[in-house]
């Protein structure tokens, strides 16, 4: 009595990661459908802090555009 081949254990292990991997790819792809990135809010706090260091840095100087780096 034989046991299983090592080619039908890894043939078995591999379509099994396999398929572990698609599921958990669409069950990643409904959350991001339910709940969708919201663009991130500007807190009026940081953008005058922001237009404060700006003029202290650069007199005369005005903020026109707040971008976060990447």
């Amino acid at each position: 009595m034989e046991g299983p081949s090592l080619t039908a254990a890894c043939t078995t292990a591999f379509a099994m990661v396999f398929t572990l991997l698609a599921v958990l790819a669409l069950v990643i792809r409904l959350v991001t459908l339910v709940f969708p990135v919201r663009a991130p809010r500007t807190d009026p706090a940081v953008v005058a802090a922001i237009a404060a260091a700006v003029a202290t840095q650069q007199p005369g100087a005005r903020v026109v555009e707040i971008a976060e780096a990447p």
